[in-house]
């Protein structure tokens, strides 16, 4: 029990955080509507998408993984900060061990990624007919999205060592993870080279389960996107794992501090 015990505490401890910085959850509801309904409305001019939807149409379940992906990765920052002041080490005073806190930290960026995309996932209608059982199949591939945008932000985070690092060592990562997947654009008009990379992207994935619950033509079979995501959230955490140090105390090539 003492590691349920440690785990919950963590993410009491990030979600009450997460909610007094309401600025930070405000601009990870504002990034997904600006795309889909001002950018989107300049494409709609220029875009045709196989199956005749409009560009804002099609673009909408690739905002709600838009923000289920920013809020969970964006969160993993709570690692990297009380790792630079301190808090980690109060943390693992616990028995539990690391692995009860990375487990509590998963889960509560989990918890306020979905939440963001489930927001954008209520304002649905604005742009997409919608049925009680397109919000039921979309909650529950957000639930996945978000767990495996955790795992990957918390992979992020394990090595770093100071809040600017993560500012932009996470702005690298995500832009080309967004862009270059079927969220906001169809892979099959990218060049071979980024058609190669969004195959191997996670949140091509994400994007194409999002399309299976809203009944919009997908790449691929439910089973496989499924799978995938599975896969990234088990192999992701075990590399965070692995790689977390949470005093960095190892250095390459030099002997731990004594």
């Amino acid at each position: 029990m003492s590691g349920v015990s440690t785990a919950w505490g963590i993410v009491v401890r990030d979600l009450v955080r997460s909610v007094r910085q309401r600025s930070r959850l405000l601009a990870g509801l504002v990034r997904p509507f600006i795309w889909v309904f001002l950018v989107g409305a300049g494409f709609n001019s220029i875009t045709r998408i196989e199956g005749g939807l409009s560009y804002q149409a099609f673009a909408y379940p690739g905002g709600i993984v838009m923000a289920g992906l920013f809020g969970g990765m964006l969160t993993a920052i709570s690692t990297v900060y009380d790792r630079e002041f301190g808090m980690l080490r109060l943390m693992l005073a616990s028995p539990s061990g690391a692995g009860a806190v990375l487990a509590g930290r998963a889960v509560a960026a989990a918890v306020i990624g979905g939440v963001q995309g489930a927001i954008v996932l209520a304002c649905a209608p604005l742009a997409l007919s919608m049925t009680a059982g397109d919000f039921a199949r979309g909650a529950a591939a957000l639930a996945l999205t978000a767990l495996a945008s955790a795992t990957l932000g918390l992979l992020v985070a394990a090595r770093l060592t100071s809040v600017e690092n993560f500012g932009g060592v996470i702005n690298v990562v995500l832009f080309p993870l967004l862009f270059v997947s079927g969220a906001l654009y169809p892979t099959q008009g990218m060049p071979p080279v980024l058609r190669a990379f969004a195959r191997i992207n996670p949140v091509t994935y994400m994007a194409d389960l999002m399309r299976h619950a809203l009944r919009q033509p997908a790449e691929f079979s439910v089973s496989t996107d499924i799978a995938v995501l599975a896969a990234t959230t088990v192999l992701a955490f075990g590399l965070t794992a692995a790689l977390f140090d949470p005093e960095q105390r190892f250095v390459r090539g030099r002997a731990p501090r004594r």
